[in-house]
């Protein structure tokens, strides 16, 4: 293995819970900082806009900016200018992210509410308004993260669209994840269901998919055998990261748990306790 060059860095779970830090996480980036360590913020979180997200990171006390930060909207966004270019595309996601969604034509806003909350998905709720007319229908089905809007009304809706014909992209599929109050359930409890319904199979464009990893190395100029990435989620953050080339640490914090760490189809390359360990990690001879 190349000594490590380059870190991507989860969020929720790794450096914060509930946008809180976790203890030491914050020297723990200052120190990465110090040391010249190119990074990136790889985020499946579709509760903030990457400008906000930077926002309540650097009044915790983070070394960081909306540069240093990738998230699965602004991916989302990349893959259907690319795969579904000029697609009508219907929202999902519960809060507002519409500014990270460039050049993608969101359909029948008005029959939906924009949540502001912060659970792990906030963008474009589809609420309980009716559904536009068959001809205006949308091209493609996005889902974002669950919250309040992931109704039963939304989520019929997308099934209905899907089963014409629609596309289903799903910015990821987390089947749960860490609050201050416990786990949370999150998009994919929702998507199995979805896609079982319509027999389809959601295009990922989030963490797991490899595609997102490819685009945090291109961001930061970096090779796979460079690279290192660190996260809570050991099948989504950790060893998907593996199977893109990157070395893979996971940290007993956030949503890690015991059970699910043993259960896995693979070994992360390295299991620390917690992000603030990670320095010491790297200054580790062959690493």
């Amino acid at each position: 293995m190349e000594r490590i060059g380059a870190v991507l860095i989860d969020i929720d779970g790794v450096l914060t819970v509930s946008w809180k830090p976790l203890p030491g996480t914050v020297a723990a980036m200052e120190r990465l900082r110090e040391a010249g360590l190119p990074l990136a913020l790889v985020t499946n979180t579709t509760s903030r806009t990457r400008a906000s997200i930077a926002g309540k990171l650097a009044a915790e006390g983070f070394p960081v900016t909306a540069d240093d930060i990738l998230t699965a909207p602004a991916v989302t966004a990349a893959h259907l200018r690319q795969h579904h270019p000029g697609a009508r595309c219907l929202l999902i996601n519960t809060g507002d992210i519409r500014e990270d969604l460039t050049g993608v034509t969101l359909v029948d806003e008005g029959a939906y509410a924009h949540g502001a909350g912060d659970g792990p998905g906030e963008g474009n709720g589809a609420g309980d308004g009716p559904g536009p007319a068959h001809g205006d229908a949308p091209d493609v089905v996005v889902i974002g993260g669950a919250g309040d809007a992931f109704t039963y009304a939304a989520l019929n809706r997308a099934f209905r669209h899907v089963r014409r014909g629609a596309r289903l992209v799903a910015m990821h599929r987390n089947m749960y994840w860490r609050t201050a109050t416990g786990l949370d359930l999150d998009t994919g409890a929702f998507l199995l269901g979805l896609e079982r319904a319509a027999r389809v199979e959601a295009e990922i464009t989030g963490k797991p998919a490899g595609s997102f990893f490819a685009a945090a190395l291109a961001h930061l100029g970096a090779t796979a055998s460079q690279a290192l990435m660190v996260g809570d989620d050991i099948e989504s953050d950790v060893l998907a990261a593996q199977r893109a080339g990157l070395t893979g640490v996971l940290v007993r914090t956030g949503k890690y748990l015991p059970e699910t760490h043993g259960a896995a189809d693979g070994t992360p390359d390295h299991v620390i306790d917690s992000f603030a360990d990670l320095p010491d990690l790297l200054e580790r001879p062959g690493t």
